[in-house]
């Protein structure tokens, strides 16, 4: 399939065919769902913690004798029934990481670009090239109309582009090899260079 190339200026720059393998597929919700869970998972800290009765700082001294009280019988107020008492199997630190097949992953990316281009929410530019200058960059996609972009280069980014978006709220870039379901989902707007749509196909196929 063809599709449309633009210069940053608002201009044409011909056009450029998309594989049908990786940008023609019917998207699945519960694909992309599994892919974005995973990543979100990854991500996770995993830093929560309690703590334990082992771990309060009350006496360790039984709190009173064992019978002729009239109230249940108790050892020391580290209990996890008293007030500011240890927690009983609270959470702990640990990795919320999961497993998903590489290929899963491969096809979730496939599925988020096949999205994209569904929605009429996929843009190929020229180059993504900059002279650093914030100001200009920001004009241009104001023009072009991008509120919540996400620009992906080939196997690097330009660093005069990447300087000048850096500051442009709602712009963000990555090579190729950042693309992920995740920031791609997230954005209204997928923004691919030519060098990215080529590298995204030596990537995925």
């Amino acid at each position: 399939m063809k599709l449309d190339v633009i210069k940053l200026d608002g201009g044409k720059a011909g056009s450029v065919e998309l594989d049908e393998g990786l940008f023609g597929l019917e998207p699945r919700a519960d694909i992309l769902h599994r892919v974005v869970r995973w990543q979100r998972n990854k991500a996770m800290a995993g830093t929560h913690k309690v703590k334990t009765r082992s771990e309060t700082s009350y006496s360790t001294k039984k709190i009173y004798r064992q019978k002729g009280t009239g109230g249940a019988r108790h050892g020391d107020r580290n209990a996890p029934i008293f007030r500011k008492g240890g927690i009983y199997k609270g959470p702990t630190p640990r990795s919320h990481a999961h497993d998903l097949p590489k290929k899963f992953r491969k096809l979730g990316l496939c599925h988020a670009l096949s999205a994209k281009l569904k929605a009429g929410e996929l843009v190929v530019i020229d180059a993504a090239e900059s002279d650093g200058k914030t100001g200009a960059l920001a004009r241009q996609v104001k023009n072009l109309g991008w509120k919540r972009a996400l620009i992906i280069d080939g196997a690097e980014v330009n660093e005069g582009f990447a300087q000048a978006a850096r500051n442009i709220e709602g712009l963000d870039v990555l090579p190729s090899m950042g693309a992920n379901v995740y920031d791609i989902l997230k954005r209204d707007t997928l923004v691919l260079t030519k060098a990215g749509v080529e590298a995204l196909e030596a990537r995925l196929k």
